[in-house]
């Protein structure tokens, strides 16, 4: 196979996705940034979503963004967690598939190479954990301690799902795939691919997860920002980026309770939840590859960067929390 979340949510992050989406048919998506440039905004994924281009001609430019959102919907379509006849939620329903979809067998081969390179660390069987713990802290005085999981966790493993060309199949009753660890990294990837397809040469999408094609108009890097993890509303570092993706992972992005110890990141063997005050960012050559980097380290210590880094093929991390910033480059 080629390599080519419910994203992290915090109250005002909620608010302006849904403004986003509620506001699609009043607000223009498409149309004229600074510099020469062309722009979309809109939702993919859950997420506010962006594509800027450098395009000579801003009529043909929209023209080419309106393809780029179509394939996102494409895309949508066959991966979402969150519609109901989406191909991974037949997945899920029925614990079998029979002649998916290329882009969900592709996707979930590749996740089960980033599940081996990291141990087991990235898993998307993890999603019976997922479901308890939000439904456990959606219910009124919920118990801060959290549901017990000890029962669910012989359902999380990568290794009981069987993904060919012919069928997907969820080996043990009551399994269950989520792809938000990696699904936005690679619909990010399949929209550079048209793009790049398309001649273009100028571009920086982020779609839940940042993807530069070249560099900025004038030949100047791209500049991304990275959240602070003690406070995601604040910015934490930016990064230069040409040619590369970066994509972050954190603890604060969803949390379950108010406390924020228990959120979206679950580690696959305990149930236990990512450090809350703690982000990864990791700069690969693709964002799916970075997308399912950031997602695993976000629950390995320090130490085992480098070799998931070298295994998947990523150049650089960047961890945040309550010490300070390090970096690590393979």
């Amino acid at each position: 196979m080629s390599r080519t979340s419910l994203t992290g949510l915090t109250r005002r992050r909620f608010i302006a996705v849904s403004a986003a989406a509620a506001g699609a048919a009043a607000v223009p998506r498409y149309g004229r940034a600074a510099g020469g440039m062309v722009e979309w905004r809109g939702v993919a994924l859950g997420a506010v979503a962006r594509i800027r281009l450098a395009h000579p001609d801003p009529v043909a430019g929209r023209a080419l963004l309106r393809r780029c959102v179509e394939e996102i919907g494409r895309l949508e379509s066959i991966l979402s967690l969150y519609r109901p006849d989406s191909a991974l939620c037949r997945l899920n329903a029925q614990g079998r598939i029979d002649s998916p979809p290329f882009e969900l067998v592709e996707l979930l081969s590749y996740a089960t190479e980033v599940s081996a390179a990291s141990g087991g660390a990235f898993d998307v069987t993890v999603q019976p954990l997922w479901r308890r713990l939000a439904a456990h802290f959606a219910a009124p005085g919920a118990d801060p301690a959290g549901p017990a999981l000890a029962d669910l966790l012989p359902l999380v493993d990568w290794r009981n799902l069987w993904v060919d060309a012919d069928a997907i199949v969820l080996r043990r009753a009551g399994m269950a795939v989520t792809l938000n660890g990696i699904a936005q990294g690679y619909i990010t990837d399949k929209v550079a691919q048209l793009l790049r397809d398309a001649g273009m040469e100028s571009v920086l999408l982020d779609l839940g997860e940042a993807r530069a094609i070249g560099a900025r108009p004038g030949g100047a890097p791209w500049r991304i920002a990275l959240a602070d993890p003690m406070d995601p509303l604040e910015i934490g570092g930016r990064l230069a980026l040409s040619d590369a993706a970066v994509a972050t992972s954190g603890g604060y992005g969803t949390p379950f309770d108010a406390a924020g110890q228990r959120n979206h990141l679950i580690e696959p063997r305990s149930g236990r939840s990512a450090p809350a005050r703690r982000s990864v960012s990791v700069v690969a050559p693709t964002a799916t590859i970075a997308d399912a980097a950031s997602t695993a380290l976000a629950l390995l210590p320090p130490a085992a960067a480098p070799g998931v880094l070298r295994r998947l093929g990523a150049t650089a991390a960047y961890i945040q929390d309550s010490e300070g910033r390090r970096t690590i480059r393979v």
